[in-house]
């Protein structure tokens, strides 16, 4: 339900992308002894990472990399200042917030490519089978523990986004899980150093 003291910042792909991101990560990282349901877990993060790759060139505004692509001198001032609880707020994505994103993309594809060799090296399946076919097991091996590796670095991904959302919805008193589900937050007070 909208009020009048609400804009609308997050169009309807970034809350199912986001949502539906949530799950199928969950579902892969529980299910690793369910091959079948593993992998097509791990086919839907893929799929949703690229058809988000896609729309943080074309989406509107608060969609776009371009939105919240910020420097590393402005990430870190930006953390110190959350800690030190001043942070400005941001109607889009703050920089850590924005940086988190960029990491948990990266972390996410590297961990189903990885995911992709593993499953064509070890049960001749998959999209990269065919090309992958004869690989050596020491190979398999090695991706294996990258894609052990990069599951478990976006856990703690995971976990670290969680508090960045619960302090930044305490600080500037807004709930953010709110926000990604209905597209809206309050809309921004005039001079207040709030950032759009």
């Amino acid at each position: 339900m909208k009020t009048q003291n609400e804009i609308k910042v997050w169009d309807i792909f970034v809350r199912i992308f986001h949502w539906g991101l949530v799950t199928a990560f969950v579902i892969a990282f529980l299910t690793e002894e369910f091959m079948s349901l593993h992998s097509t877990a791990g086919y839907v993060v893929m799929g949703l990472i690229t058809l988000r790759l896609a729309w943080g060139f074309i989406g509107p505004l608060h969609a776009r990399f371009s939105d919240f692509a910020y420097k590393p001198a402005v990430i870190k001032s930006f953390v110190k200042e959350t800690l030190l609880l001043k942070a400005k707020r941001y109607i889009g994505h703050n920089p850590a917030g924005g940086a988190m994103i960029f990491l948990l993309i990266i972390s996410l594809l590297l961990t189903g490519i990885s995911g992709m060799v593993v499953y064509a090296g070890e049960d001749q399946a998959g999209p990269l089978a065919g090309l992958l076919a004869g690989m050596s097991h020491g190979v398999t091996e090695v991706f294996e523990e990258v894609h052990e590796f990069f599951a478990n670095f976006t856990l703690l991904l995971v976990f670290i986004h969680v508090a960045g959302v619960i302090i930044e919805s305490l600080v500037h008193h807004e709930n953010l899980v709110r926000s990604m589900i209905t597209g809206r937050k309050r809309a921004p007070e005039t001079d207040t150093g709030e950032v759009a």
